[in-house]
Order: structure tokens, then C-alpha cells, then sequence
């Protein structure tokens, strides 16, 4: 499994010691990895990051100290606080009481593909960040923690969509160049959205990607995830999901299968997470649902 790395003494190692909380490493979504650690006071040697690195802390204030490109600061973060590590960065830094924290590491390649995709101005990188606060950011990562805690159970299309989202504010609010995005003019057309929808509904049952959806309307992802929107007043995610609730549905009324049965031919990782979202959706359980028709 893949860990947040960085070079140190010409080697690649973890950036954090110890392992990070159980089930944090493994995420079904490309270009991110995501890690929550709980760490005791500690200093972190010099080291260079070889692709963007987002901290958020999660716990009460503590003292960090960091050394970076000849500067030295001095800082107090505290529950939601952010760190925003360049590619390229060569750092040390310490802590001096234990903290907890979400570190996302996103790769190059992922976000030159949102800039090209989304037709952004030029940009030059990112500046290091070493205690700023983001709301959108927070909300986004605090999505990616509720996500990761739950196992991964929404899948791969609602991965895609956070990446994006997680990529997209980046780039528009601490890329050095501040650029904005040019997105395509118009609307999706009604042979394209029918193309996707009859798509979706052939395969709500498998683990969806934005990628594919996007391949069958011929648009990028970034485009086709904010036409797609603007034409059904809901995320390509949001539209998958009621599918695979109307499909469960459908099932329980049959009667002859299952919740957990129902929850797999219907698309979800689990009853647990069918339960979960038909509480969300519908307001009660799958089985006092079914009591009421």
C-alpha cells in the first residue's frame, strides 16, 4: 500500500513515523493518498516533499515550530488549521505536544490534468502555507475523513468528484498565479445527457467513475461534472445514488430477497451503507420503508 512519502538523506521514506490509523492507507481513489495520524511531540528532520502535501489538524492547539528555505516561524494551530506543502519543499519541523491530523497528498499529474481540463490561465505552483485557514478546503477534507471512515463506501465516482472539488479549490485560490477557470460555454445536449443517464442506469450496479461518464458524453470530467448539474439540479454522484435507491426499492418490494442481498445487486458496499443511505434520502430505515407500503 502506498504511503505519504518524502526524500530524506537521498532515500524515500514515510513522511510520519508509526503506521497511520487502521484502514487510512488504502483508497480506491487515483491521484490522492490519505493518512489520519495521532502523533506524539516531534520534531520531523529535514526532508524535501516530491508532491503537494495538505495537513489538517484535528485536535486542540499546540505549538509547531518549522524551519524551511532559510525561515524559521513559530505557530499555534488548532482544530481545522491547515499546512500547504509545495512540491519541492525541503522542511523540518516540530511539534511539541501530540497532535491529531488528516495529510492528503495529491500527485502532479493529478492537478495539471484539472488545470488543462478546465482550461486554467498558467500557473507557477503553489506556495507553502505553513498555518492558514480555508473553509472550503476544511469542509472538503473533513468529507474525505468522514469518507475514509467509513470505508471507502461510496466508491470511486464520489472519490473522483471530492478529488476534483479538493483540486479545483486549490488551483483557483493558492496557486501562485491566482488563475480562474474557463468553462465550456452552454449546456449539456439532450442526446448527450441521455446517452449518460441511460449509461448510469445500465450500470448503477458497478463501482461508476466520473471517467466513464464523462468518455460517454465526450466531454472532459471537469466540464461534464458542472454541465451535468446544471441539467439535473444534482451531481452525477447525487443522480447514482437515487438510482441505486430506486433500484433497492424495487427489490424490497419483491420481498424474496435480502437487505444484504438487496444491497449488492443494487450497487452498495454494503446494508450498512444502503441503510445509511436510505436514512439520508428517504428519512427512515430500508425495513420500516418497506412496513409502509
Amino acid at each position: 500500500m502506498s504511503r505519504i512519502s518524502v526524500i530524506r538523506d537521498d532515500q524515500v521514506v514515510p513522511l510520519l513515523p508509526g503506521k497511520p490509523a487502521s484502514g487510512t492507507i488504502f483508497s480506491p481513489w487515483n491521484g490522492l493518498i490519505v493518512e489520519k495520524h495521532s502523533i506524539p511531540g516531534i520534531e520531523i528532520p529535514e526532508h524535501e516533499h516530491s508532491s503537494l502535501c495538505l495537513h489538517m489538524q484535528t485536535s486542540d492547539p499546540v505549538q509547531m515550530e518549522w524551519w524551511s528555505e532559510g525561515k524559521n516561524g513559530k505557530e499555534s494551530p488548532g482544530p481545522g488549521s491547515l499546512i500547504l506543502l509545495a512540491p519541492g519543499t525541503r522542511d523540518r519541523l516540530r511539534w511539541n505536544a501530540p497532535s491529531r491530523r488528516l495529510i492528503v497528498s495529491i500527485d502532479d499529474s493529478y492537478l495539471s490534468r484539472a488545470a488543462r481540463e478546465l482550461d486554467l490561465k498558467s500557473r507557477s505552483g503553489f506556495a507553502s502555507l505553513w498555518h492558514f485557514r480555508d473553509s472550503q478546503l476544511s469542509l472538503l477534507l473533513t468529507e474525505i475523513q468522514r469518507e475514509m471512515e467509513e470505508g471507502w463506501s461510496t466508491g470511486a465516482l464520489y472519490g473522483d468528484l471530492l478529488g476534483m472539488s479538493l483540486s479545483v479549490a486549490l488551483l483557483r485560490k493558492h496557486a501562485k498565479e491566482d488563475p480562474e477557470a474557463i468553462f465550456a460555454k452552454g449546456g449539456i445536449s439532450k442526446a448527450r445527457l441521455r446517452r449518460v443517464l441511460d449509461f448510469i442506469h445500465e450500470n448503477s450496479h458497478s463501482d461508476l467513475r466520473l471517467e466513464d461518464l464523462a468518455q460517454v458524453a465526450e466531454m472532459s470530467v471537469f466540464h461534464f461534472a458542472r454541465l451535468f448539474r446544471t441539467a439535473m439540479g444534482i451531481s452525477p454522484h447525487r443522480y447514482l445514488l437515487r438510482q441505486r435507491l430506486r433500484q433497492a426499492q424495487s427489490l424490497l418490494r419483491l420481498g424474496s430477497r435480502t437487505v444484504a442481498e438487496i444491497a449488492v445487486e443494487a450497487g452498495f458496499s454494503s446494508p450498512g451503507h444502503l441503510s445509511r443511505a436510505f436514512r439520508r434520502e428517504v428519512g427512515i430505515s430500508p425495513t420500516e420503508w418497506l412496513r409502509r407500503q
